[in-house]
């Protein structure tokens, strides 16, 4: 990395080690900032347009297309969303330790574009899909169906996870490069990127929104071809913008994966397990406050929690090397992330309910009246937009309305804390999903009494029926998913960052995993002993209201278990003084 010297820093050149791609300091007026971050917003909304555009109707087209069952299709879609989820990780690592963020994100948005063009091919070609049914209900069940060959299956499926390849190296990389755009050493700068975050949700939010009503409505009335044609159009354009603003954006070179660093602090603390600690920990190891002003590192003093990880820096003559000598800072980085673990175990089940929302949910309204009017009719997944807007709705209001009332009492800049928020998050869950139990059992009701159980048709009931359940899901989500993007990456050191922003993204792509585990084990034991099963093909046969219920419990016992582990979490020391409760 280029040296600074004093008159750069005169001439107001960055102060955390941000580069151009030839590795020269840049200056703070030519480079990054709001200006390059526009880039970075403006990418986000095509790219979630083009991934929601697939996700959220994705079940409909594997039921439809390729002629699969409830739990067949609700899996793969699980499982699927779950591997873009994950796959972020690995993107995370590489550009960390080997290509840098830039890099990394460009080859993963080749291999991005690669996918969504075989996946349109897929859906296009109709030697690459089985021939339509014959006939149908109109509700979700199909009959005199074809199944789906190994080569309609194989080409549809490794295009999709060629796909979530790509994600990987994108969506791990695009959030982390726009908060480089900010010096973290400068007050202002430091700043403006929470206002970044911000926007960078609404973009998020907008492009959810967007897929779920336009891009859904002309799959299910004009065609799938056209459809994904669409989904690809937006990811082509998505990446076109953001290697336009390239001119204006900052880089940092890669400075080492923190699955390696926090993996030498515990190698490093097993080796010294038997050596004593010293009484006053400014006897342990850490660089010179000069060394880290060189390597734009922040010092951590050293704390009591988890002590036995502090052997890892208690000097031992000959022993030297990264994997038996470790920092300070080094010790209390790797610390703060494993403190957060449990925190993020208790993220799981709200997870394995957002799952349901692009799965179960829309089966839900393929068996129900969708109509508006005469001659238009609601795509079922479309009623994700109201949660969205939901969802919208309830962040500007707590935002503008809740944070200043509360602040009055609690006297915290936020109002509450992040983990109060992300409990109250929780508790909407558990409504959300027994307000879909007591939905569910109303339909089954009114299908029993209309004679449509064993037939499979439309259920005469409106799809609005459905509407509650995901406006409560949206407010659910208004409290969830900024608190815990907010907490994984406020709570990680600074040199940790992009691992904190991974926590993130594997509490969804765990969740999603966990769904499809729950969702098979359900199935598989409601059959036994001769039992009807409460998940089938045929939804006004199944017993998705049991199911829901189910889900209640076990998300009331998941508050339980984010009660007690907050309890015992304590937040990092710039934040503590602010954040009074839990």
């Amino acid at each position: 990395m280029a040296e600074l010297s004093l008159e750069s820093v005169k001439e107001d050149y960055t102060r955390d080690g941000t580069v151009d791609l030839k590795g020269s300091p840049v200056l703070r007026s030519k480079r990054g900032g709001w200006t390059a971050c526009s880039f970075l917003v403006v990418y986000e909304v095509f790219e979630r347009i083009a991934f929601n555009g697939i996700a959220s109707n994705l079940v409909r087209y594997l039921t439809r297309e390729l002629h699969q069952g409830t739990v067949t299709s609700a899996n793969n879609v699980t499982n699927w969303v779950g591997t873009m989820w994950l796959s972020p990780i690995i993107g995370a690592y590489v550009a960390d330790a080997y290509l840098g963020r830039y890099w990394t994100f460009m080859i993963g948005s080749i291999i991005y574009i690669l996918g969504m063009l075989l996946l349109t091919l897929a859906v296009s070609v109709p030697s690459l899909k089985p021939p339509a049914c014959k006939n149908n209900t109109n509700a979700g069940i199909y009959f005199n169906c074809k199944e789906a060959s190994p080569l309609h299956l194989g080409i549809f499926f490794l295009s999709l996870y060629i796909l979530a390849i790509g994600n990987g190296g994108c969506k791990a990389n695009i959030s982390t490069i726009g908060a480089d755009q900010f010096d973290a050493f400068d007050q202002k700068e430091r700043a403006r990127k929470h206002s970044f975050f911000n926007w960078w949700l609404f973009s998020v939010f907008f492009g959810n929104l967007i897929a779920a009503t336009v891009l859904v409505y002309i799959q299910d009335n004009v065609g799938w071809a056209v459809g994904y044609a669409l989904c690809t159009f937006g990811l082509m354009l998505a990446v076109i913008i953001f290697v336009i603003g390239t001119p204006f954006y900052r880089h940092k070179l890669p400075a080492g994966s923190p699955f390696t660093k926090m993996a030498k602090v515990l190698v490093a603390a097993l080796r010294k397990r038997t050596v004593p600690l010293p009484s006053d920990t400014k006897e342990l190891y850490e660089l010179s406050l000069t060394a880290q002003v060189e390597t734009k590192q922040f010092q951590i003093k050293a704390t009591d929690s988890l002590r036995c990880l502090n052997k890892a820096a208690v000097r031992i003559p000959g022993k030297n090397s990264p994997w038996e000598l470790c920092t300070v800072t080094q010790v209390e980085e790797t610390k703060q992330m494993l403190k957060m673990l449990p925190i993020l175990v208790s993220t799981f089940v709200p997870s394995m309910m957002l799952a349901q929302v692009n799965t179960l949910f829309v089966k839900q309204g393929m068996t129900l009246n969708r109509h508006i009017g005469a001659h238009f009719q609601i795509p079922p997944a479309s009623l994700q937009a109201f949660g969205i807007i939901s969802m919208l709705i309830s962040i500007v209001i707590y935002d503008r309305l809740g944070v200043p009332f509360l602040r009055k009492f609690t006297k915290i800049p936020r109002g509450i804390s992040i983990l109060q928020r992300i409990g109250i998050g929780q508790v909407l869950y558990i409504v959300t999903a027994a307000v879909a139990a007591m939905t569910e059992h109303h339909r089954l009701r009114v299908a029993r009494e209309h004679g449509v159980v064993g037939t499979g048709a439309t259920v005469p009931l409106t799809i609005f029926i459905l509407l509650p359940q995901f406006v409560i899901m949206g407010i659910a989500d208004a409290f969830m998913d900024p608190a815990r993007f907010e907490f994984f990456y406020d709570q990680a050191p600074e040199g940790m960052k992009s691992l904190g922003t991974s926590y993130n993204f594997t509490s969804l792509g765990i969740g999603n995993f966990l769904s499809s585990l729950l969702l098979s084990i359900v199935s598989h034991l409601t059959k036994r002993n001769g039992g009807k099963g409460w998940i089938l093909n045929n939804l006004n046969e199944s017993r998705l209201d049991y199911y829901y219920t189910f889900f209640v419990a076990l998300n009331c016992l998941n508050f339980v278990f984010l009660i007690v582990v907050s309890k015992n979490f304590v937040y990092k020391a710039e934040v503590s003084e602010t954040e009074t409760g839990h």
